[in-house]
């Protein structure tokens, strides 16, 4: 029985690549996407993903346990995203400009503090066959999926789920439409903003957990390369939705995977090109959002991209 995909091998490859490489995205723009729901945008998740990514590979390292690892990034991004949200109840404090320190300062201290774990191997996390029916050495690989993957298929449907069906939903809504109307509703908006931001600042500590435990699988300074930047127009592309954030995720990790699964079959002469993918795509989604009246669309009434 042959092997050989042949024509098949791009699209499988870039299948795989598409699952490896937008797990990350999906937990940040699903974090990005709860703190905007309640009226903040948070730039600073390039700096917690990096940080996740640092305190997930050294825990995982000193302990043993890549679910250790996991759990203690969560932690981090959580601790680092109450800090933001306690940072930006002052009055006159402006969410984009705090958000660019907390990436700043985010990134220097995973910098500082992860030296020592550069050389070093962790545990790695395991993945699932579902590739074992097939004979294709390629297709086996494609389908080898992380559980942090199918985790956050399921955190999209539950957070989609709860921001449309539940109390704790709706006062995330109400606070991201109107702090006015809130404050009538006897809600208090800083608080609400303060969890929403400390819950997506845990999910990018995951999503920066799976880049240095699974994929690429080792901790260095240039892991994230602009992944928490580029789920900000993520959120925007998916229209404030979690499931559209699994499809846009699913969509950047296609774009993500294109470059390497080129060269996987041989096409070596302009595959470094589509490297660029991601980021042109991102330039192209802030580019066709540029306009007022289509950027708002969906939009939390207080954010400040509505104003």
């Amino acid at each position: 029985m042959t092997t050989d995909p042949g024509l098949w091998a791009v699209p499988i490859a870039v299948l795989g690549g598409a699952i490896r490489v937008s797990t990350p995205f999906l937990f940040v723009s699903l974090g990005e996407c709860l703190t905007e729901r309640s009226g903040r945008i948070n730039l600073g998740l390039e700096g917690t993903l990096i940080l996740g990514a640092m305190s997930g590979y050294g825990l995982s390292y000193l302990t043993g346990s890549a679910t250790v690892g996991v759990l203690g990034a969560a932690l981090v991004g959580l601790v680092y995203g109450l800090l933001h949200g306690w940072l930006c109840r002052f009055k006159g404090v402006n969410d984009i400009a705090v958000g660019i320190s907390m990436m700043l300062l985010g990134m220097g201290i995973a910098f500082y503090f992860g030296k020592p774990f550069i050389q070093p191997t962790a545990p790695r996390l395991p993945s699932i066959p579902f590739g074992w029916w097939s004979d294709s050495p390629q297709l086996q690989a494609a389908l080898q999926v992380n559980v942090l993957f199918l985790i956050g298929i399921a955190l999209a449907v539950f957070l989609a789920w709860m921001l449309r069906s539940t109390r704790i939903g709706l006062t995330i809504r109400v606070v991201g439409d109107s702090t006015q109307s809130a404050r009538a509703l006897a809600i208090r908006p800083d608080r609400v903003r303060l969890w929403a931001t400390a819950a997506g600042g845990a999910l990018a500590g995951i999503g920066g957990a799976y880049l240095s435990l699974y994929y690429p699988g080792s901790w260095n300074e240039g892991i994230s390369s602009g992944q928490g930047l580029m789920a900000v127009a993520l959120v925007i592309f998916a229209r404030w939705n979690p499931i559209n954030c699994l499809w846009a995720a699913l969509l950047f990790g296609g774009a993500g995977a294109l470059g390497p699964a080129l060269q996987s079959v041989g096409i070596s002469e302009g595959y470094y090109l589509f490297y660029a993918a991601p980021y042109v795509l991102t330039l192209g989604i802030l580019i066709a959002t540029s306009s007022t009246e289509r950027a708002v669309i969906g939009a939390p009434g207080e954010l400040n991209i509505t104003k």
